[in-house]
């Protein structure tokens, strides 16, 4: 039994003919039944990798965590936090350290929103 599909990739727009082929039993509807089960299966790895392609884009931009690169310091000795992505500061130091974070939420989302 073969079974041939018209694949398009919803994500490139490649067209390519998948040609599935089973010939284990005599039983034709058994064989139809697996060509499918088959044509899934590559269908599935196909989204699989694409999948995974796109988590790997995503880890590699992410910057190492290294000297330096911190966001936010911690400043005691001044009474102040400031992100240094945003140049947000206070002078609640009690309260960001007891997870009073918004504004510096909103300061990065006010600041990054249109990338």
């Amino acid at each position: 039994m073969r079974v041939r599909y018209q694949y398009k990739d919803p994500y490139t727009g490649e067209e390519e003919e998948i040609l599935v082929e089973n010939t284990e039993t005599r039983d034709q509807p058994k064989n139809r039944e697996n060509a499918l089960r088959n044509l899934k299966s590559i269908l599935y790895n196909k989204e699989l990798q694409h999948r995974q392609e796109e988590q790997r884009k995503i880890e590699d931009s992410k910057k190492k965590i290294e000297w330096g690169s911190q966001i936010r310091s911690y400043v005691f000795d001044d009474r102040r936090v400031k992100d240094h992505r945003t140049n947000h500061q206070t002078s609640d130091v009690g309260g960001v350290m007891d997870g009073d974070i918004d504004e510096f939420i909103k300061a990065y989302l006010m600041e990054f929103s249109d990338q």
